[in-house]
């Protein structure tokens, strides 16, 4: 049974329902998969944090070596501009990023009260066992010990939902939907869970 959900650091009615919210977690917690269904339900766009990556920050993970803060910021500045570009515009948007730190987190809502994250929270256990099993990604297991050890969990003043990943993906969508005010699921909308 998942551990209570908790939100005691949230802070995720202010200013209504966000435009964009930040799908963030260790890797391994999720982001892809419930920021896709988060975009569906809040019928708007997703773009996944590894896309932004120059080609040399992609290298060097392959290669099982962690990015420093240098590494860092051109990428978090290149999606608060593009944070920016989607609220200018009016488009609602979920991004998934691992935004482990407060400073990356900072950076990328830069003061904005209409950008929010969705801490997707978890044990180094089953996170370890979901990464084994997954294929295809440039995210070597060996560095989860390295995501962990930088991860600060959100906190006080930030516009934050927590949720337990051991949810199946459609409970942590509702229970992030309903505690972000973006009302209820629309009927058009398929879960795909």
């Amino acid at each position: 049974m998942p551990a209570a959900d908790h939100g005691a650091s949230s802070d995720s009615g202010r200013g209504g329902p966000p435009g964009v919210v930040i799908v963030m977690g260790v890797s391994g917690s999720g982001k892809t998969t419930i920021g896709k269904q988060l975009a569906r339900r809040m019928a708007g766009v997703f773009a996944d944090a590894d896309s932004f990556h120059p080609p040399a920050n992609i290298e060097k993970m392959k290669a099982g070596h962690p990015l420093t803060d240098e590494d860092r910021w051109p990428w978090l500045d290149a999606m608060a501009a593009q944070i920016g570009q989607w609220l200018s515009d009016g488009q609602p948007a979920v991004l998934a990023c691992s935004a482990l730190k407060r400073v990356y987190r900072d950076r990328l809502v830069a003061g904005r009260p209409q950008v929010a994250f969705l801490y997707l929270s978890g044990s180094e256990a089953v996170i370890a066992t979901r990464l084994a099993n997954r294929k295809g990604h440039f995210m070597p297991p060996s560095l989860l010990r390295s995501q962990f050890e930088t991860l600060e969990p959100p906190g006080e003043g930030e516009r934050v939902v927590t949720v337990d990943i051991r949810h199946p993906p459609r409970r942590i969508i509702d229970i992030a939907a309903r505690r972000l005010g973006l009302g209820p699921q629309p009927s058009r909308v398929a879960d795909g869970a």
